[in-house]
Parts: structure tokens; sequence; C-alpha cells
């Protein structure tokens, strides 16, 4: 019973979070105008959008296979698409909830240990992140004036002021860093021996077996370069899926391919902020990059945050739902078919 309050408790602090920063990022907005620039929005767009997103989840299903596979498995497509999908959906319940989620569907699928695939889901991320980072690195180098000023300005001189604040400097920031990892390290190394014997110990231990298994699967795998292109269109995809919504607003027509990619980037730091699937954060940061970088008016950022936001939220969650179902109908009936004793 315990369990289950703490659980609805975290559940909650994470929806107020968000609802807290959904807050800040409309303070200061006029709902009236917002609401008449939604309703003028071309849904045909958000639509072409959403069949993006659509293609980018069978991608990313498919590029999990390649990472098992050197594992010695090989889990059938369906049921690592329907996986990845209830993983997505989970993450409305609590951030990163769907890493572990669909790790654990898939390992009772397909009999796969579920630290090994947790291995996997941490090289995926890895990819996720410098992928990421490339695409950052063209964005800089394609207009270093535009996109670099937002970056310093909103993303990278407000944390740095805020470690200055709270260790007064980066420099003693990162000998509290590096002096903590040591005596951890130490500490570790001087009661191995002892820690052993404790079950929570050995559990994290496998964890950290499994994801150096996963992070070994890169090497191993014989289709590098099809793992390569999937994670090539995965992104492509993404571009594309957040570059179609501009095309919804009169105000945002404009926006190139380039811009696209920008929105992109921003939007994937707001989604990687620790609260239920990115909201408020993704909204205050991407209306506040189309008011700094562009000159928007706050209702219009607002406007094509919602429009990205929620109809991307909304067709994971359907997608999620009819996976979590499927995959339920599928176990009731191989339940059925055992033979009775």
């Amino acid at each position: 019973m315990k369990k289950v309050i703490f659980q609805i408790l975290k559940i909650a602090g994470f929806l107020a979070l968000g609802i807290l920063l959904l807050f800040f990022a409309f303070r200061g907005v006029a709902m009236d105008e917002l609401g008449s620039t939604l309703r003028e929005a071309n849904f045909w767009w958000i639509g072409l959008s959403l069949f993006f997103a659509f293609i980018s989840f069978f991608f990313r299903a498919r590029r999990w296979v390649l990472l098992i596979e050197p594992l010695g498995y090989k889990p059938s497509f369906k049921n690592t698409y329907h996986s990845v999908m209830v993983g997505y959906l989970f993450n409305f319940a609590l951030p990163r909830l769907g890493e572990v989620t669909r790790c654990v569907t898939l390992g009772k699928r397909e009999k796969i240990p579920v630290d090994s695939l947790f291995g996997t889901v941490i090289a995926e991320r890895v990819i996720d992140l410098m992928m990421l980072f490339l695409i950052m690195l063209i964005l800089l180098f394609s207009w270093m004036e535009k996109f670099g000023a937002f970056f310093s300005q909103q993303v990278f001189d407000p944390l740095r002021q805020k470690m200055m604040d709270s260790f007064g400097g980066t420099a003693v920031f990162w000998l509290l860093i590096a002096g903590s990892i040591a005596v951890i390290i130490l500490l570790l190394y001087l009661f191995r021996k002892q820690l052993v014997r404790f079950v929570f110990i050995r559990k994290i231990s496998d964890i950290i077996r499994g994801v150096f298994d996963g992070l070994k699967t890169i090497y191993k795998m014989r289709r590098k370069w099809e793992f390569v292109l999937h994670s090539v269109l995965i992104w492509f995809f993404y571009i594309m899926m957040t570059w179609m919504v501009v095309f919804s607003l009169e105000e945002t027509s404009g926006l190139t391919f380039i811009d696209g990619m920008f929105l992109l980037v921003i939007g994937a730091l707001g989604m990687s902020a620790p609260v239920t699937a990115g909201f408020g954060a993704f909204h205050w940061i991407t209306s506040r990059g189309l008011v700094f970088v562009y000159g928007l008016s706050l209702e219009q950022g607002g406007a094509y945050a919602i429009l990205a936001h929620e109809s991307n939220s909304i067709l994971t969650i359907m997608l999620g739902a009819i996976s979590y179902l499927l995959l339920m109908l599928t176990r009731k009936k191989n339940s059925h078919k055992q033979p009775a004793d």
C-alpha cells in the first residue's frame, strides 16, 4: 500500500511541476490572441507531421532489433515495435519510466534478460545524443550569429550562472564533482567484498554489466551500416515532423528546413527536462526560441509549441494504448492455448 501511495505522490509531483512550468511558459500571453491563432491553424500540416512521427517509430523499433541481435536473441519486429510504443506511453506517467517498461515488456515476450535490454537502451541514448550534438553543430556552423546567440544567452549562460551561484565558480564545482567520484570509487574498492553480500548492490552490478554489454553490441553487430542508416532516418523524420508544424501557422510558414532543425534541437532539450513528457519545459523553450530568434510574439510561439507538443502527445498515447491492448490480448490468447494439467 505504501508503495502505491509513493508512486501516486511521484506522479502527482511531476505533474505539478509540469503545470508550474506551463504557467511560466504562458505567463504574460494574451489567451484570446493565442486561441485565435490556434483556431486559424491548418491541421492538414499537423497530420503530415504526425505521419512522419509514425514512420520514425518503425525505424526506431528496427534499430533496437539490430542492437539486440548481437546478444544472441532475435526478437520479432512486431513485439519490439509494441514494446517501444508501450514505453512511450508509460513516459506520460513518470519521466524515463518508459525506458524500463519497454525493456521489461520485450524481455517477458522474447525471454531476454532485462538488464541486457536496458544496456541496449543506454546504447541507443548515446547514439541519439551524438546525433543531436551533430545537428547542433550543423546549426552553429550554418548560422552562428542567429543560433549561437540563443544557445549562449538562453541555455548555457543561465546554467553557468546557476553553477557559479551555487558553488562560487565552475572550478570549485568540478573539483567537488571529481573529489566526490574519487571518494566513491575508493570506498567501493575498499569494501567490495562486503558490498556484494547485499542484493541491491548485486542488482546494481548486474545493471552496470548490462549497460556495458549493450554498448558492446554496437561493435559486434554485423549490419553496422544499416544501424547508421536507421539512426540517420530516425532523426531526419524527427526534423520533418518538427518542420511540418511551422506550415500550419501563417506566421511561421516561411521557416526553412534549417529552422526546423533548430526547433527540433531546442524541443529535444525541453523534452529531456525531468518532467512528464516535457510538459511545460518544451513549451517554454520552444516559444522563447521562436521569440528570440525569429521575433515572433509569445502568442505565436506558444501556439506553435502547443500544436507541436500536444499533437505528438495524442498520437503517442493512442499508438501506445493500442500496442498495450494488443500485447494484452495476445498474452491472454496464448494463455488459453496452453494445455491444462
